[in-house]
């Protein structure tokens, strides 16, 4: 392989496998002791979320190429039927590993915790009493079983709800005699009950509640078996651009239909018949390729409810996010960043400046606009109240909100609908790219003179993810960067030619290929024996340009570090190839969500901070910006925390070797140091920490 040309397939690892892959070390966080327990439950909640998604969007997009005659073959060499193939070995091996977690490891460790998830084998006669009470009071009134026969037709199966399939014997009141019915369970019942007439944590699964009483929904009739079955079907949402007259209506529209869209996946009960198993398999055209056998409750995710018990001794200890003393509550935001650029490392720094510039442009007469993208925001976002605010006081407000946010369009629809309503300017970005770029744009009166204080981000305008996701926030009145942006919103609301950006790189324009350029260069400055050197922290990396071009500075003998925290497709330490590139995963409290760049430029040390990750999505398909970072206390900070912080010798990280298989650092039976909890140290407990402002996320 070490003579194979940079296209060679063996060079490349396949994104579905990397996404499996990168999901069961996810889940093996849940197998880490010095984690606090319920945590290590939330891992693998996360693990069946992720799944989930996978499956939506992945899995369903191969299934599409593969039923259609579009089977193309990827960059390593599959062709969607060979990779569906691959997915199913590998998914049905996570899925036995997420339930052995469950019951093995953290049901047990719970329990012995005093936190009981209680089974219909160990209740007592009070506790089923009282669960007979609870299910005829609270849940039979809601549920609906329906009888399969002509006159009942199977029922419509919503996306990831949770069903039984009943198996009957005996005829009922008008002499029919079917012997199969399904039960299907609202979303709104909890799926997990505080247990009465036991200790303080014990609970029961409503799965194992209605199973118990089953039999009450068919009276005179014997059931003889009861499983639960769940179906995944395509998250996508498929709406031809250039065809509809307003995109919001037409999205509006679909966004019924995807709860029913096409079946993707199947789960039953282990136990399930194998009849039965096939009847649903039919009836969702489905086949066994697309079955999966689960031992416990069919969504893993609804366990994550236990996490809200008051148990602070089995979670993460609070955190106060620092807020540094130049932008404290008290002084003017504006005068601080006509000083100086200000970066913000979340979660180890609040949000609450952000939040508080746009409520400070909000009501300051001086403010004459304000420019925003939105992806995704949170519930009650104090972002959206403050746009709102400035549009009900006559600024001008235009926003670009992008409407196709994976599973966040409705909400998204929503947002729009009340900006309009306010009286902002409210566009969808532009037809085919999403609008994925993070900025903010104020445009201030001062002295007579018009000036525009940006806020540049690696993440979303969402109060919420960044408690619990590290991002860079970049805040700057620089005037170069301020053109730049306004140039960029201009485009995303007009129409016109691609603009020369000052300082900027934006995709699909010159991102892709200033990126490769930056890495070409340290190719040739390595060749005539200069330092070179490249750091890169991302999501993901699977663009194969990109990747080659890794490739050619890795055999010119350029180091390269690489912090991808899913899917990667290079595969580092192969002789002649990428010898000379290591590839780590990071993995702790927090969700690794940054993307920042770093090239040694001959000594000039160019870093970069971005919404991009280095795939062929954001960097051809999207609106994104990259934006550079000038000020060398900046450069050195951003090097130490975000960069040269992962790659010491002893952080615990996961390895990637050139087999395509992750391997722990150090392996688990030694104590590694945690990156994310040396930073909570350092940054949170500096001494210019502020108490956060009022109405700050909790």
């Amino acid at each position: 392989m070490s003579d194979a040309p940079l296209d060679d397939p063996r060079l490349f690892i396949n994104r579905e496998l990397s996404l499996l892959e990168f999901n069961r070390r996810v889940l093996e966080q849940a197998l880490d002791s010095s984690i606090p327990l319920l945590e290590r439950l939330r891992f693998l909640t996360i693990s069946s979320s992720n799944l989930d998604e996978f499956f939506e969007i992945r899995v369903a997009s191969h299934k599409e190429r593969a039923t259609w005659g579009a089977d193309g073959v990827g960059i390593d060499g599959l062709t969607s039927s060979q990779t569906l193939t691959a997915i199913k070995a590998s998914a049905t091996c996570l899925v036995k590993q997420q339930y052995a977690v469950l019951n093995e490891v953290l049901l047990p460790e719970l329990e012995r915790e005093g936190v009981r998830l209680i089974s219909r084998a160990n209740w007592t006669p009070e506790q089923a009493t009282w669960v007979e009470e609870h299910f005829h009071q609270e849940v039979l009134p809601v549920l609906t079983p329906v009888g399969l026969d002509p006159a009942h037709p199977f029922p419509r199966i919503p996306n990831k709800s949770l069903n039984f399939v009943v198996q009957l014997d005996g005829e009922d009141a008008f002499g029919r005699d079917s012997h199969l019915a399904v039960v299907q369970v609202p979303r709104a019942l909890p799926r997990i009950l505080p247990m009465k007439l036991g200790g303080p944590e014990d609970y029961v699964l409503l799965s194992s509640v209605i199973h118990a009483h089953i039999g009450d929904l068919f009276p005179g009739m014997r059931v003889l078996s009861c499983h639960q079955f769940r179906v995944t079907r395509n998250g996508e949402l498929w709406v031809d651009e250039e065809e509809v007259d307003d995109i919001l209506q037409a999205l509006r529209g679909e966004l019924p239909e995807r709860r029913y869209s096409q079946a993707v996946r199947l789960e039953v009960a282990h136990d399930c018949p194998e009849a039965v198993t096939h009847f649903l398999l039919d009836r969702f055209e489905l086949t066994d390729d697309d079955l999966y056998r689960v031992e416990g409750p069919v969504n893993l995710y609804r366990l994550g409810a236990l996490y809200d018990i008051d148990r602070p001794d089995l979670k993460y200890v609070p955190f106060q996010p620092r807020v540094p003393r130049r932008i404290q509550r008290g002084e003017s935001l504006f005068d601080a960043l006509r000083a100086g650029d200000v970066l913000l490392h979340h979660p180890y720094e609040s949000f609450v400046p952000v939040l508080e510039l746009l409520r400070t442009a909000a009501v300051d007469p001086q403010v004459l606009g304000i420019k925003m993208t939105l992806y995704r925001t949170g519930e009650r976002s104090g972002v959206v109240e403050a746009l709102l605010e400035a549009a009900r006081r006559g600024k001008q407000v235009a926003v670009v909100v992008e409407l196709r946010a994976r599973f966040d369009e409705e909400r998204n629809i929503d947002l729009a609908t009340r900006l309009q309503e306010a009286g902002a300017s409210v566009t969808y970005g532009v037809v085919g790219y999403k609008t994925h770029a993070k900025m903010l744009m104020i445009v201030r009166r001062e002295q007579g003179e018009l000036r525009r204080y940006v806020h540049l981000g690696t993440g979303n305008y969402h109060a919420g993810t960044a408690r619990a996701y590290t991002d860079i926030s970049f805040l700057s009145a620089s005037p170069p960067l301020g053109r730049d942006v306004d140039r960029i919103f201009n485009q995303l609301t007009g129409v016109g030619q691609v603009v020369q950006l000052e300082a900027l790189l934006q995709a699909p324009f010159t991102l892709s290929r200033t990126l490769i350029e930056r890495i070409d260069q340290e190719a040739e400055n390595a060749r005539r024996g200069e330092p070179a050197r490249i750091i890169a922290k991302m999501n993901a990396l699977t663009n194969k340009a990109v990747i080659q071009a890794l490739y050619r500075a890795s055999t010119a003998g350029v180091k390269i570090d690489l912090i991808v925290r899913g899917a990667c497709c290079l595969r580092p330490g192969i002789p002649g190839s990428s010898e000379n590139i290591t590839v780590r995963s990071i993995l702790g409290r927090f969700l690794e969500h940054s993307r920042v760049f770093f090239f040694h430029a001959g000594g000039k040390r160019e870093l970069y901070c971005s919404s991009a990750d280095w795939m062929s999505r954001n960097l051809l398909r999207r609106v994104e910006t990259c934006f550079p970072i000038e000020d060398p206390a900046i450069i050195d900070r951003l090097l130490r925390e975000d960069l040269e912080n992962y790659l010491g010798p002893n952080v615990r990280c996961w390895i990637l070797r050139s087999t395509g298989s992750y391997e722990r650092n150090p392996p688990q039976d030694h104590e590694g140091e945690d990156a994310q909890a040396k930073l909570l140290a350092e940054i949170c407990t500096a001494p210019d920490l502020a108490v956060e402002a009022e109405g700050a996320p909790a």
